[in-house]
């Protein structure tokens, strides 16, 4: 060990007042670490637990599995994001493409779901899962309220029905996604949401309060004079998570339950179609960026 490095390690923990010797000499006894070790690859593979012997529920599994480490990934970006003190235009962009890429792989990755598993299995082993509903991923929601002020995660129809000013609990009443579980005629919740919301609510809540006035979509408004390409890179993360995502989910969904004019219900007895297409969710991060365009035509998205 040349002395410069000697000195910087001794610098380090005598500046956490700490004695640089014990660490040195617990250096000597220390194992060295594997790749095994570090990743946790026997843990993580050992999370795979099945509720039948259908060899494609491992897929959908291992699929789920990895699409929330990839809402993790995303999480980490768009919380930097939030918590800087005066995040630069670079930077910014830089995030923004990140979330992109992470977004253009769940959007890819839908293939498996898709091409990756048998038809006649799936519509099997998938009512075992039952009332268990991909809406009930907590990581997505904790993503679209650190992207935007709840009110953008309305649609047009429930504005409608919001007090002048609304509470961050009264947003939450009529934000898009009660209506995967919400029956408009009887006013009853099914047992997949009031499930969710008895788990997270709380959580959710308290993070929309710590986000008032630090959501991306008001770190952006806080630019006066936002480069294009700024401007571009917000509004692609805005089209790929909210239109491209969720149009490959709707296809996916409608390749096994309405497959040969047969139409089959939601595990978490939603009305998926509509639930799931963005016309009806109307989701938009920085609803600013579409005043002369829809979200919807970006890119010419079709349905």
């Amino acid at each position: 060990m040349n002395q410069n490095t000697l000195d910087k390690i001794t610098e380090k923990y005598e500046n956490l007042g700490e004695n640089p010797d014990a660490y040195l000499e617990g250096l000597v006894y220390a194992k060295p670490i594997n790749y095994w070790d570090y990743i946790q690859v026997d843990t993580l593979l050992s999370l795979q637990n099945t509720r039948t012997d259908f060899k494609d529920e491992s897929v959908f599994i291992m699929y789920h599995q990895i699409t929330e480490l990839v809402l993790k990934l995303m999480i980490h970006e768009i919380s930097q994001i939030c918590e800087e003190e005066e995040i630069t235009e670079e930077l910014f962009i830089d995030k923004l493409y990140r979330l992109q890429r992470y977004t253009d792989m769940l959007i890819t990755s839908f293939s498996v779901m898709k091409d990756g598993m048998s038809f006649e299995d799936y519509n099997q082993f998938r009512m075992t899962l039952t009332p268990a509903s991909g809406f009930q991923s907590a990581q997505f929601r904790f993503l679209e309220i650190y992207a935007t002020p709840l009110f953008n995660l309305i649609n047009e129809k429930e504005k409608e029905k919001l007090p002048q000013e609304p509470s961050i609990e009264t947003l939450f009443e009529h934000i898009y996604w009660q209506s995967a579980g919400l029956d408009k005629k009887t006013g009853k919740k099914s047992h997949t949401l009031k499930a969710f919301e008895e788990k997270y609510l709380d959580e959710f809540t308290r993070l929309a309060y710590q986000m008032k006035g630090k959501t991306v979509n008001e770190v952006l408004l806080k630019f006066e004079s936002p480069s294009e390409k700024l401007i571009t890179a917000a509004r692609d993360f805005d089209n790929a998570y909210n239109v491209k995502w969720p149009i490959v989910h709707l296809r996916t969904a409608t390749h096994y339950l309405e497959k040969k004019g047969e139409k089959k219900a939601a595990t978490g007895g939603s009305e998926w179609k509509k639930y799931l297409h963005p016309k009806f969710q109307q989701r938009q991060f920085f609803p600013q960026l579409w005043k002369d365009e829809s979200i919807m035509e970006w890119h010419q998205e079709s349905d």
